[in-house]
């Protein structure tokens, strides 16, 4: 029998995670978990590069467009719902085996390595935490933490702000600070993990990247963003590609100006994915060839 086995692709944005994905679980009569926490959003199909419908109907899809946008949903609920539906993707698999695929690494991580476990923050602690920033700004939520948990902040990346949102709720919910929860320890998992980083050099995979975002806008980028512009306020939209959007809305920027900084700004977020998985030795990495389904299931039944 064969041993159950998640193979993880990730990467960069931008690099052909999907094709591959798609190639190698439908050779193996597996289904695909998709790991990236804004393609969970079902409005912002576009802006998100999700998945297609003819895509999505060559091998099914798992965690796509399954919630909206203002639903709550965090790494720890995808563990959860990852942990759960794995057995019965396994069962249904021949060989056993799913596919994961995406580039949002606390996603990547949660279900790989685990993460803490932290308090479930109460609709009273979310709603406090937003008035706080509604009012006041990020820079409010930077100055709590520096009051409750310094050591976070030294550490933490002031950029991203939901992480930043986050730590405060865990720190007004538990009563501690997030550090103190936080111990990095591996859980082990009762399934065989093959984990696969895509990558390009540098010069090649900001060409895709922003030859991807002239295809968002000519699928109607503009057209989802005004959609979805009186949501602005929602955590779920603080995301590339509809910042942007908004401040072109808002008379800040002109058009031009905002679809590159689209670009440059996913370029940035491509370097700290890259940065981030560096740092992990369990990753093998292969640049997008159309080989690499055959090596990722050579390394599946070595």
């Amino acid at each position: 029998m064969n041993q159950d086995t998640l193979i993880v692709i990730t990467g960069p944005t931008g690099v052909g995670k999907t094709a591959t994905a798609i190639e190698v679980a439908r050779r193996l009569g597996a289904e695909i978990i998709s790991a990236d926490s804004r393609q969970i959003f079902r409005e912002i199909p576009i802006g998100t590069a999700a998945p297609t419908d003819d895509e999505m109907r060559q091998v099914p899809h798992h965690f796509v467009g399954i919630k909206g946008l203002a639903d709550y949903y965090s790494a720890a609920q995808f563990e959860q719902d990852v942990l759960e539906l794995l057995p019965r993707l396994f069962e249904r698999s021949p060989q056993r085996c799913a596919v994961m695929c995406g580039g949002s690494m606390m996603y990547v991580d949660a279900v790989c390595r685990g993460i803490d476990e932290m308090p479930t923050i109460t609709a009273e602690v979310r709603e406090r935490v937003k008035r706080l920033v509604a009012e006041c700004g990020i820079e409010a939520v930077v100055a709590q933490l520096e009051l409750l948990d310094p050591e976070y902040l030294k550490i933490a990346d002031r950029c991203n702000h939901k992480r930043l949102i986050h730590a405060l709720e865990i720190c007004y919910q538990s009563r501690k600070a997030y550090s103190e929860l936080r111990t990095r320890r591996v859980k082990a998992r009762p399934f065989r993990i093959i984990k696969i980083g895509l990558n390009l050099p540098r010069e090649e995979l900001f060409d895709r990247i922003n030859r991807r975002v002239d295809a968002m806008v000519a699928a109607g980028l503009e057209h989802e963003a005004r959609r979805v512009y009186p949501l602005r306020h929602l955590n779920s939209l603080n995301t590339v590609g509809f910042k942007e959007m908004f401040a072109y809305f808002d008379g800040t920027m002109d058009f031009a100006t905002a679809v590159e900084r689209i670009k440059k700004n996913t370029r940035v977020y491509a370097k700290k994915q890259i940065c981030w998985y560096a740092k992990d030795a369990s990753v093998t990495w292969l640049a997008p060839s159309p080989d690499v389904p055959d090596r990722i299931i050579e390394m599946f039944n070595a």
